[in-house]
């Protein structure tokens, strides 16, 4: 099998992205998840029209809608090392508050949910 079929330290499967005002979102996720920018490729207005970010072992992958490509707001589940800081993270930066952190029976995870300023409903878990 050949095993430099995708780039090294990348998952094969990542989400894409595509909202109003990439840059912002980018932003966002640095804020958010302590994201890294790994490529970044703009169209001659400026607008992104690929980027590439990772979010601890996984990259999600981002442009700005286009009319050919409009906005598609998406559900994302991430793990993180502290649920209730990545939360409030995400609520200082302004996202909307879906449902705060919190334990339930029969979920080995504690949760929280916000929906972000396109539209993409996020929810961060911690392994209790």
């Amino acid at each position: 099998m050949n095993k430099t079929f995708k780039p090294a330290g990348y998952n094969s499967a990542s989400p894409y992205f595509i909202v109003n005002d990439a840059a912002k979102f980018m932003a966002l996720i640095v804020i958010v998840f302590d994201g890294r920018e790994l490529r970044r490729y703009e169209r001659p207005d400026g607008k992104i029209m690929h980027a590439e970010m990772q979010i601890d072992d996984s990259v999600i992958m981002i442009a700005d809608a286009t009319d050919q490509y409009p906005p598609v707001p998406i559900v994302m589940h991430v793990y993180v090392p502290d649920a209730d800081q990545t939360f409030q993270k995400a609520v200082q930066a302004g996202c909307e508050i879906i449902a705060a952190p919190k334990d339930s029976a029969n979920d080995p995870d504690r949760r929280a949910t916000f929906k972000d300023f396109a539209g993409n409903v996020w929810s961060v878990g911690t392994k209790r």
